[in-house]
């Protein structure tokens, strides 16, 4: 009976290991975050660097996940000069995204659904320029890595610098109200 009681205990703790959350820490140095603004005229892009983040697994099932962005790294990709240090300048002032005062961004999930193998449906929190909005995308996990693109409308965090939305006399000085993010992340 003795016995008995050993391996049941012992069956108990390893089905108690195998269903505990495992957290993976991303490596920021090889992960990467792409963005694309569009205007009337063009687009503009370039990258911003995650600053820390994890993805939380139940053996092989995405349950969770938390993002830092370094706000302070916005870097234009398609200029370069004058118009890249100009446009970098304009995207970290308050216009924008206010990195003096708001240097990071977060991403916490709070909702995920399975929508197929290793693609999952995430809704999660984003919180830019301290304002907080749930935001909804897929992201795919193969490997040691997860992509997701994203789209977010930034006139939810109050950034409503050249919005046709709030500005009826742009004309083709009107910026899109979102833009995307292509995001690559290794854990």
């Amino acid at each position: 009976m003795r016995k008995l009681k050993s391996i049941a205990l012992a069956l108990v703790a390893v089905v108690t290991l195998s269903a505990t959350a495992q957290t993976k820490k991303i490596d920021a140095s090889k992960s990467g975050i792409n963005w694309v603004g569009k205007k009337v005229t063009g687009s503009h892009e370039g990258t911003i660097n995650l600053q820390e983040g994890a993805l939380i697994f139940k053996g092989k099932k995405l349950v969770g996940g938390n993002f830092t962005v370094n706000m302070t790294t916005i870097n234009t990709t398609d200029l370069d000069g004058k118009g890249k240090a100009s446009l970098d300048g304009h995207l970290k002032s308050d216009d924008f995204f206010g990195v003096e005062k708001f240097p990071t961004a977060t991403l916490v999930f709070k909702s995920i659904g399975e929508k197929a193998n290793d693609v999952y449906n995430v809704t999660a929190d984003l919180t830019i320029k301290g304002k907080t909005e749930p935001i909804k995308f897929e992201i795919s996990v193969s490997g040691n890595t997860a992509t997701t693109n994203l789209k977010v409308d930034r006139t939810k965090y109050d950034i409503k610098y050249g919005s046709g939305s709030f500005f009826s006399d742009l004309g083709d000085k009107t910026i899109y109200d979102d833009f995307e993010l292509a995001v690559k992340l290794v854990f």
